[in-house]
């Protein structure tokens, strides 16, 4: 299946108008994102698990990183409320359920093979640390190679100034309504933006928004940057 699969084009997604397809384990649903593969693939999706519903082990050849949104997510490694971030580097493995139910964003199958560091974040209690501009806050999650993972929050009325992603860029709005000048993307939605794009985000109303840069394909080495 390839579904939004070159990463040199720009996408842009709301989860909400997305159906629910089901997985190969009861009571788990997914919102496809992008994929390209059957059902293993390099994805990005939303991940709906009823209670009580969990996956037989499998391995993360090419490792995956989750946020939990709502409810508890469980593996043999602990249970996580909403607000987890989770690192699994290559290689690793699980069997993940939930007792109780929960909605994860996940990506699979995108990390570099030799990042082993396990990462798990509680992000309503970790540190903010002060943006570019003024408004803005992180919260740094993964850092690998070129690869970053991070929060940002947007206070209201918060601009930045326009830049360039070289390795390019993928967004998740958490909550609240997230811009730019080619459009406004309120909770729920994903955006890919390839590498050298550019554009001038900012947010009227405020927004929490799960970024990570510096993975998808780069330029060849005669492409300029301007």
């Amino acid at each position: 299946m390839k579904l939004h699969s070159d990463l040199l084009q720009r996408v842009v997604v709301e989860s909400a108008s997305l159906q629910w397809v089901g997985s190969p384990a009861t009571g788990i649903e997914r919102q496809l994102l992008e994929r390209d593969g059957d059902e293993v693939a390099r994805a990005t999706s939303i991940v709906r698990y009823a209670p009580g519903s969990r996956f037989e082990r499998h391995v993360h050849h090419l490792g995956e990183e989750i946020l939990v949104l709502d409810g508890v997510f469980t593996d043999e490694s602990g249970t996580f409320g909403p607000g987890t971030y989770i690192k699994n580097p290559p290689g690793s493995s699980h069997a993940p359920g939930s007792a109780t139910g929960c909605t994860l964003f996940v990506k699979l199958r995108h990390l570099d093979l030799s990042d082993s560091q396990r990462t798990v974040v509680d992000t309503c209690n970790g540190e903010w640390f002060q943006g570019l501009v003024p408004g803005l806050s992180v919260m740094p999650l993964s850092a690998f190679g070129t690869q970053h993972t991070a929060l940002v929050r947007w206070a209201p009325g918060t601009r930045f100034n326009s830049h360039r992603h070289y390795g390019g860029e993928e967004i998740y709005v958490v909550e609240g309504v997230f811009e730019d000048e080619f459009g406004s993307y309120p909770a729920g939605t994903w955006l890919r933006n390839p590498h050298l794009s550019a554009h001038r985000p900012f947010s009227n109303e405020g927004c929490t928004i799960l970024v990570k840069t510096g993975h998808l394909p780069v330029a060849t080495s005669n492409e300029a940057l301007a």
